[in-house]
């Protein structure tokens, strides 16, 4: 991927300040986002939009150049831009680690977008997860010529994401495009049924190579 051999996870989420330097804004809640980094955890907890999306992506990039490893990707977010979104799932499916991907809370949209496009066998969501499928929307405005153009570039954009959906579903695009023409809700278990996700987890030992508590009487939890 161009990136140089050397521990860079380390280098970055370890770093410093410099003397005389103001901590970084966030206080503990940046500690604990760099703390979740150097156990190869992503956290989307947000709408999706460009800052997210570079955050994200650079995440990924930084984990992907540090080892070969999993990467887990917990998301609760209720959707966003569709743009930025798709920077986060090309670079997904553009580094060479598997994407672990866990859903908590509310997964919408291009949140439930990014959640089925984690690794085959290894996407998840947590019991009392929501998710929610529909169709890419845009307030349409300008000239006659404009909202023409925007209507076609929307029109290309749903068919794209209903193609997507399906190929990491495993539906065929038309379900994909009748089910999501409105709101689609399903909980943990339904999307597991749909294809969404591809099991039900309520303990870390369910997740393909952790055992950290195992030890403490977790046993898998996978359904």
């Amino acid at each position: 991927m161009g990136f140089r051999n050397e521990p860079v996870l380390e280098r970055w989420a370890g770093a410093a300040p410099a003397e005389g330097t103001a901590p970084a804004a966030g206080g503990m809640g940046d500690q604990v986002f760099d703390r979740l980094l150097r156990e190869r955890v992503v956290f989307l907890g947000q709408s999706v939009d460009d800052e997210v999306a570079n955050r994200i992506a650079s995440q990924l990039l930084l984990l992907a150049a540090d080892s070969a490893d999993d990467i887990q990707l917990y998301i609760n977010s209720p959707g966003g831009s569709v743009s930025a979104g798709m920077a986060i799932y090309d670079t997904m499916q553009y580094i060479e680690n598997d994407v672990m991907t866990t859903g908590i809370g509310f997964c919408a949209s291009m949140g439930q977008f990014l959640l089925t496009a984690g690794t085959p066998g290894k996407r998840f969501a947590l019991p009392h997860t929501k998710i929610l499928m529909h169709q890419p929307s845009a307030g349409l405005a300008g000239t006659a010529s404009d909202i023409r153009i925007y209507a076609e570039q929307l029109t290309r954009t749903k068919r794209e994401a209903a193609e997507l959906i399906a190929h990491h579903s495993g539906q065929d695009v038309e379900t994909i495009v009748r089910d999501s023409e409105r709101d689609r809700w399903f909980t943990a278990e339904e999307a597991v049924a749909y294809g969404l996700v591809d099991a039900v987890m309520s303990a870390p030992a369910a997740f393909p190579g952790a055992t950290a508590r195992q030890g403490a009487g977790f046993g898998s939890t996978a359904r």
